[in-house]
């Protein structure tokens, strides 16, 4: 790894834990904002944007999340969702098309984080919700938050080329 690649990818990762930070007290748990998720969509442009993205995620997570295992259960379900989109854009053409496909699997991809809340989550109230909904619920949040991302990130694509940038 280059040492263009390690700074942009720690930049990246400060970013990650900062905009976490801001909105911590909507970034875990049952219903979730977390916004900086939208930085996911970095590897569609480059993926090389994986480290960062996945430092932050691991770092956010070990600082300001309730349940501790949230850190292996948080780093997986990134790490597995940026491959798959990392995967998948060989054969998708056009930035807009693959931001789309990276907002489904990380949607779908919930499922995870469902489970980890709904097994690890000390809160008596989710032993009476059903798993499906814990789903839809954290899958709901993270559609919104991908979904805002699509055209934020795209217009600053146009002024930064984030395919450059690391």
């Amino acid at each position: 790894m280059n040492v263009r690649t390690m700074a942009t990818s720690g930049v990246i990762a400060a970013l990650y834990v900062a905009v976490t930070f801001l909105i911590v007290p909507f970034g875990f748990m049952l219903v979730q904002f977390r916004v900086s998720e939208i930085f996911n969509h970095l590897v569609v442009f480059n993926k090389k944007y994986i480290f960062g993205i996945v430092i932050g995620v691991l770092v956010a997570n070990f600082l300001f999340s309730p349940i501790l295992v949230d850190v292996v259960f948080g780093v997986f379900h990134s790490l597995l969702a940026l491959s798959i989109t990392i995967i998948s854009a060989k054969f998708i053409k056009g930035i807009i098309k693959r931001m789309l496909v990276n907002t489904a699997v990380f949607t779908i991809l919930m499922i995870i984080i469902a489970y980890q809340l709904k097994i690890f989550a000390d809160i008596p109230d989710y032993n009476g919700i059903p798993f499906l909904s814990v789903y839809l619920i954290l899958a709901l949040g993270e559609f919104i938050i991908m979904a805002i991302g699509v055209p934020i990130m795209y217009a600053l694509n146009k002024r930064l080329d984030f395919k450059k940038l690391i």
